[in-house]
């Protein structure tokens, strides 16, 4: 191999080197596909009981609603106590809610007569799990790489969850419809995915308790407003940041589609679990040919205007996702979706860390999951909500259009997000000045 060859590959694989980030990124690789396998399972499950697109976007509701509450204390935990204990916590409540959800399913009499609140109890409380493991797992991250791979360990983070996103919908949907018989015959259908949800989280557990991350130096901080505060007060103050998570939010939470596909499947496209596992994977599949393209050749320059751009093409292509009625146009429109929002992805996830001192990590990352939830979570209501007003397709065609006048919105309203150029400290500081000139919060 040329020298040229030998260099390229040391730097697409830098992140690697460290045994920590081998084993976090295996853990995830695992539970994400056990969590996107149950969502598939769930939400074609509820949508069966109450073929109600409302009661569909319930589900996001329930998962979002607890981290809207613990935002402020999860971030707080975050910079206070262990972060790898605090993953450990809240992983094995999520198993226990797996677990719960597979008894829900298998006993005759919990979800008869159309009752689904027991299934939103349970996700309200993985909901409350997520709400602590996000922030502690965005914060863990530097400390399992050398501060010069942090940005190729970003990308490389969000290609294993691409993967994982991609492989997870599509083996839920499998799973879904594998026909069993005899003794097997009630594990048909949602039973069998909850167990191999749980199966992997199990897995995620282990692997994580063999992790020994590097220690982060912690300052003493009491448990009042301002401490549970500064998180936010810290994105609000540093423009570049309030401007990457805002367009993300409103971008995503207005033409998301996702929480939408069992009725796109089941009425439009007329496919069935299987067809919903494939457009759940798709945007997967764009995201990761993109992220795998990061991470050989990584953003250089114009970090932020590309980021603006690529919005823009999600909102575009969720459009045309809302006006096609045959299959392969819409898995395209699906495709491009999750490769422009890639390029959102890593860009954001790189200016958070960078411009975050590493005291504050914990409390910045659960403002940003707040907002990440918002988009996803709670945009699965909204589009719920829309969905019952309007129907499927015109919910999703103005969402597309609402991702585009954000796109424009934010343009304009955070210039510094526009003239963010490399994804290094130093740059993204020059970017937004009031980071080296605000008053620094602990």
């Amino acid at each position: 191999m040329a020298d040229g060859e030998s260099r390229l590959t040391a730097r697409a694989g830098d992140a690697f080197r460290s045994r920590n980030f081998q084993l976090y990124q295996s853990a995830r690789l695992l539970v994400i596909i056990g969590a996107e396998a149950q969502s598939i399972a769930v939400a074609w499950q509820v949508y069966q009981i109450t073929d109600s697109a409302l009661d569909l976007g319930l589900t996001g509701l329930a998962l979002f609603l607890p981290g809207l509450l613990l935002m402020l204390a999860a971030g707080h935990a975050a910079d206070r106590y262990d972060r790898r204990r605090i993953i450990l916590l809240c992983y094995s409540l999520q198993a226990l809610c797996t677990g719960v959800l597979l008894w829900l399913t298998l006993s005759p009499r919990a979800l008869a007569g159309g009752r689904v609140w027991p299934i939103y109890a349970v996700l309200v409380f993985i909901g409350m799990g997520r709400a602590f493991s996000g922030p502690a797992s965005s914060a863990l991250l530097p400390s399992l790489v050398p501060k010069d791979h942090f940005v190729n360990a970003v990308t490389w983070g969000a290609t294993v969850y691409q993967i994982a996103n991609m492989s997870g919908p599509a083996l839920g949907g499998l799973l879904y419809t594998l026909p069993l018989s005899g003794t097997w015959e009630r594990w048909h259908g949602a039973p069998v995915v909850y167990a191999l949800t749980l199966l992997m989280l199990c897995a995620f557990l282990i692997l994580v308790g063999m992790i020994r991350p590097e220690p982060v130096e912690r300052k003493a901080s009491g448990f009042n407003a301002k401490t549970l505060l500064a998180g936010l007060e810290y994105v609000w103050q540093t423009k570049l940041l309030l401007g990457s998570i805002s367009l993300d939010l409103f971008a995503v939470m207005l033409g998301g589609a996702v929480a939408l596909l069992p009725i796109f499947a089941k009425e439009i496209l007329h496919t069935g679990p299987r067809g919903l596992g494939l457009l759940r994977a798709m945007p997967s599949v764009g995201a990761l040919i993109v992220s795998l393209i990061l991470v050989v050749k990584p953003l250089k320059h114009r970090a932020g205007v590309t980021m603006l751009t690529c919005v823009a093409i999600y909102g575009m292509a969720t459009i045309v996702f809302g006006l096609s009625r045959n299959l392969w146009l819409s898995l395209i429109a699906l495709l491009i979706t999750g490769a422009s929002d890639m390029v959102s992805v890593v860009v954001r996830s790189s200016m958070l860390q960078l411009a975050t001192p590493p005291e504050m990590r914990g409390r910045v990352s659960a403002v940003n999951w707040l907002f990440i939830g918002a988009s996803n979570e709670f945009g699965e209501f909204e589009s719920g909500l829309t969905a019952s007003w309007w129907g499927a397709v015109p919910a999703v065609i103005v969402g597309g259009i609402g991702s585009l006048i954000v796109t424009l919105s934010a343009a304009g309203l955070f210039p510094r997000l526009r003239r963010a150029d490399a994804l290094t400290a130093e740059s993204l500081m020059e970017a937004d000045r009031e980071l080296s000139t605000a008053e620094p919060i602990n």
